[in-house]
């Protein structure tokens, strides 16, 4: 597994090969050649964007780990008593120092943002292309710190003044002297996180490239401001959630999926161009997956089918809205509310690709920064937007004020289930984890106040162990 350190130790091996009178010994491994020497053309650019993605799709992060630790962790799925072993510790919050799971998230992340950091600095002569190409590595290394500061250090609600992760923008950890970089403050990595997503914003082509057309499976311009909406969300500048996340309602051509064709949306595992629903999801197709390891497989009953869906979720649907086709019920294997958003993961020709962000999330995000600031006309008219559309017989939420913003966030919870965000939203808000009591669970700790230090994932002890300026987070 990757991390830090391995890093470190990889450029210091480098760094001695140098001296050595062997020609053949001062090749490079990949992650260490100087962008200068790898990168040098649009079609490097683009071979290298391409890797870029193949590391967000990795069962460490977008394609395992954060998906499903992010509901886990929460109150929306459980791991069944019939269970592959998987995921246990996350369950039953017994979270230590050196868990796999945070590790490999830790470690993963970082290495995406490797490998972003390179493709932003590649000299490469500017284009439309180029543009498009070094947009969507700022994008994606906004994502990574993302998921980090989120999973390893307090919200920014509770202190953007609080030990948030490191910040590394340079493609090279060793440039010189030995870097071994503190943790920036929770509002640094914000501020990071803008930066690189209005960079994304400012430079990329509004309609795509020759390099990369518009297409869901590749990130837009107006992708980087549906992202950013969220990051604002989180970060709690509701102002600026609304500004980012208007200029995606009113210039980026989206639309919601229709109720009558829900199932089929999730159904297809094929990338879009129309524009609706998916603004970005990532591809997986028959020869580029993530196998049986892929995190559509702990639900899909073809798979492992561990982790279901709370029953108290399942009976907040209304038997109208078109949500509640998502799930089955009483399965073979299990006997819960089972998740069938993922249908195609053992489809012979193409699989089911990992929907990083979606027009409803963008609706909701502006829908509570209105709600959160006092406007409840606008606050209801976008919550109203989503749910209605889900549930056309729905005559629409009316409450105004906390209630609203509780509408909201309970909306969010029933259309992202199984995407990862509940965890987030319970966090930044400072509210309580209370698992309702389940049928064919495995033992799990039922409630989990605000002032627990589970509720953050460890900083990985190799990291710690590695460099010292890495400290721990509390509890661990």
């Amino acid at each position: 597994m990757k991390n830090l350190k391995n890093i470190y130790i990889l450029c210091a091996a480098v760094i001695g090969l140098t001296s050595c009178s062997k020609s053949f010994l001062n090749e490079l491994p990949p992650t260490a050649i100087p962008v200068t020497s790898s990168i040098k053309t649009e079609g490097d650019l683009s071979d290298a964007v391409n890797g870029m993605y193949s590391t967000l799709r990795s069962i460490n992060s977008f394609g395992g780990n954060i998906p499903i630790i992010g509901d886990e962790l929460a109150d929306n799925t459980y791991v069944s008593s019939s269970n592959s072993g998987y995921y246990l510790a996350e369950e039953n919050y017994v979270l230590i120092s050196t868990n796999a799971e945070a590790a490999q998230i830790y470690s993963q992340c970082y290495y995406s943002i490797l490998q972003a950091n390179r493709i932003i600095a590649a000299p490469v002569p500017g284009s439309n292309n180029v543009s498009q190409l070094k947009g969507e590595a700022y994008t994606a290394r906004a994502l990574n710190y993302l998921m980090l500061v989120n999973f390893f250090a307090a919200p920014a609600t509770v202190s953007a003044a609080g030990v948030g992760v490191p910040i590394i923008t340079s493609p090279e950890y060793v440039t010189g002297p030995f870097i071994k970089p503190s943790r920036a403050t929770v509002g640094a990595v914000y501020k990071q996180i803008i930066s690189d997503l209005d960079s994304a914003y400012l430079i990329m082509p509004t309609t795509g490239t020759t390099l990369h057309a518009t297409s869901s499976d590749y990130i837009s311009k107006y992708a980087a401001k549906a992202i950013e909406s969220r990051a604002y969300i989180y970060e709690g500048d509701y102002p600026d959630a609304i500004a980012a996340a208007q200029l995606v309602v009113q210039n980026g051509g989206y639309t919601l999926v229709s109720a009558a064709n829900l199932v089929s949306y999730w159904d297809n595992p094929a990338a879009i161009t129309s524009k609706v629903e998916t603004v970005f999801e990532l591809e997986l197709n028959l020869a580029n997956n993530n196998g049986f390891q892929s995190f559509d497989n702990f639900y899909n009953q073809g798979g492992y089918g561990q982790n279901l869906v709370f029953q108290a979720l399942y009976n907040l649907y209304s038997p109208t809205d078109s949500r509640i086709n998502l799930f089955l019920l009483n399965q073979p294997q299990h006997a819960g509310v089972v998740l069938n958003k993922w249908i195609n993961t053992l489809n012979g020709t193409d699989r089911d690709n990992i929907k990083i962000i979606r027009y409803s999330e963008v609706l909701l995000n502006l829908a509570e920064a209105y709600a959160q600031t006092g406007d409840n006309v606008n606050g209801q008219k976008y919550v109203n937007m989503v749910a209605q559309t889900r549930d056309p017989a729905f005559l629409g939420y009316t409450d105004i004020g906390t209630q609203l913003v509780n509408d909201i966030v309970n909306e969010k919870r029933k259309e992202f289930v199984g995407e990862g965000l509940r965890l987030f939203d319970l966090d930044r808000l400072q509210l309580t984890i209370n698992r309702p009591a389940q049928t064919g669970a495995i033992s799990f700790l039922a409630t989990i106040p605000t002032s627990d230090y589970r509720r953050l994932l460890p900083i990985p002890q190799t990291e710690v162990d590695a460099n010292k300026a890495t400290v721990q987070n509390p509890g661990y």
